[in-house]
């Protein structure tokens, strides 16, 4: 038997546990470890918020989703307002009515922009 014998089960080498962190992790290990939980956390919220204002605009403006995103990114480029931003203020305009006028106005051209001419299945203008 050589000297770099394993024994049965083993890992070869460069396996797992050189690439483990060690159980006495630094404080600095943690806190970082920490602060990527917290930027996903947030991501996770950003994006379901995002969403459900696509699912407003997709109701409101009788649009497809992908248009719905499109008419987020619009309204937000023109508002120089950060897209989640303009999400949460879609989804407090949805539930209490309330939107800063010229927000508004901005979301309804969008909308008015992107929207179908006429109601999906609706009668067709004479």
């Amino acid at each position: 038997m050589s000297s770099d014998a394993r024994p049965v089960g083993a890992e070869p080498a460069g396996g797992p546990e050189e690439t483990a962190p060690s159980v006495g992790a630094t404080a600095d290990e943690i806190f970082e470890l920490q602060e990527e939980i917290d930027q996903l956390k947030q991501a996770i919220t950003s994006h379901a918020v995002v969403d459900q204002a696509i699912g407003m605009m997709v109701a409101l403006g009788r649009i497809s989703p992908e248009m719905g995103w499109v008419v987020l990114r619009e309204v937000s480029q023109r508002t120089n307002i950060k897209l989640r931003n303009i999400a949460e203020m879609i989804l407090i305009w949805g539930g209490k009515g309330d939107m800063p006028p010229d927000v508004r106005a901005v979301v309804e051209d969008t909308l008015d922009k992107y929207g179908p001419t006429q109601i999906p299945d609706g009668p067709s203008d004479p």
